[in-house]
């Protein structure tokens, strides 16, 4: 399944009208996490379930103009990226 889907499903949304809004969310999360440090290969993005759940927490908190649960998704995907930084593989470090 393409992380857009993991995302729709967990967002409730299966229409495509939002598609690339949607898209736009995801693309600034894998940024947001590569920034902090996070390495993330590109092949391997939509196998590691610590990615896809860091993205539908990070499109919870920031899709919807009326989102009253906003500042609650933000601050789990805060801990979920701070988490995520702590490990090797995240970091880069070999893994042996």
């Amino acid at each position: 399944m393409a992380l857009i889907d993991d995302v729709k499903l967990a967002l409730r949304i299966s229409h495509t009208a939002i598609d690339s809004d949607i898209q736009d969310v995801i693309d600034a999360c894998l940024m947001d996490l590569k920034s902090s440090g996070i390495v993330i290969p590109d092949e391997k993005k939509e196998e590691y379930a610590l990615v896809k759940q860091a993205v539908k927490t990070y499109c919870k908190a920031n899709l919807g103009l009326e989102n009253t649960e906003s500042e609650k998704y933000q601050r789990s995907y805060d801990l979920l990226k701070q988490h995520m930084s702590l490990i090797a593989e995240f970091r880069g470090d070999s893994v042996v």
